[in-house]
């Protein structure tokens, strides 16, 4: 069975990187996407109409969401796996973050909003699917920060650890209908959109910080998300994954 993988956030940076790793690997993908609209074309016209489709959607937005979801299940028939990719309007600047006094509550509900809202959103519209299969696979992207802070991007990285609950009450409550939810959490990615502004200093720091001397590469993150949607890792449940070269270990 050809699994169908929705991934949102997938036209450009980390979600791209797991779009083609996962189409690479024989999977169908759904190609989520919010403005990039060329960006997401452009991967489905690489992948084959055959394999992909490109919908636009505000995963804020719930009614989006479950157009998406129609739209997605209508086209390839269901979906097997979701994974919760998106990022809401947040740049890893170590020169403009704001300090916690500048810091506004509005800035954590936009991050709280852009991570648990939409993974909401997207858990909860495809449920029923799920449920009548008893079959299902939710991943959500993380964050090492919120155990390694090197930066202190208060919002995101709040955001971020409260996935971890969110998704290990997923897994609890709906492990009885074969459906699994894990984290990946990658470290500081070299280099996507969001990072792009980062400074070299802080890139060397952790490089020279991490058993492996290396920046986490959206590759190696992609390929931890390739795993979890395959059929070798049926058996893996709850879990917070790690992929960033050893800087912090569980």
């Amino acid at each position: 069975m050809t699994r169908v993988v929705l991934v949102t956030g997938g036209s450009r940076g980390l979600g791209a990187s797991i779009v083609k790793t996962l189409a690479g690997q024989g999977f169908r993908v759904v190609i989520n996407y919010y403005q990039s609209k060329d960006a997401a074309e452009k991967l489905v016209s690489e992948i084959g109409k055959g394999n992909a489709i490109a919908i636009q959607a505000d995963v804020t937005n719930r009614e989006e969401v479950d157009h998406m979801i129609e739209q997605a299940t209508a086209y390839f028939g269901q979906v097997h796996v979701v994974v919760n990719n998106a990022l809401v309007d947040f740049k890893f600047d170590p020169d403009k973050q704001k300090s916690f006094t500048e810091l506004t509550w509005d800035d954590y509900q936009k991050q709280l909003d852009g991570t648990l809202k939409a993974a909401f959103n997207v858990a909860q519209s495809v449920m029923p699917q799920f449920i009548e299969r008893q079959s299902g696979n939710i991943i959500s992207i993380g964050t090492n920060l919120f155990q390694n802070p090197v930066v202190p991007y208060h919002e995101y990285t709040t955001a971020k650890a409260g996935l971890i609950g969110f998704t290990r009450n997923l897994a609890s409550e709906l492990g009885q209908f074969g459906i699994r939810a894990n984290v990946v959490s990658g470290g500081l990615l070299k280099t996507t959109n969001a990072s792009a502004v980062t400074t070299p200093e802080v890139f060397d720091l952790i490089a020279q910080s991490t058993p492996l001397k290396k920046v986490t590469t959206p590759q190696d993150v992609a390929n931890m998300v390739a795993f979890l949607c395959s059929e070798n890792a049926d058996g893996i449940m709850g879990q917070n994954i790690t992929v960033d070269g050893g800087l912090t270990m569980n």
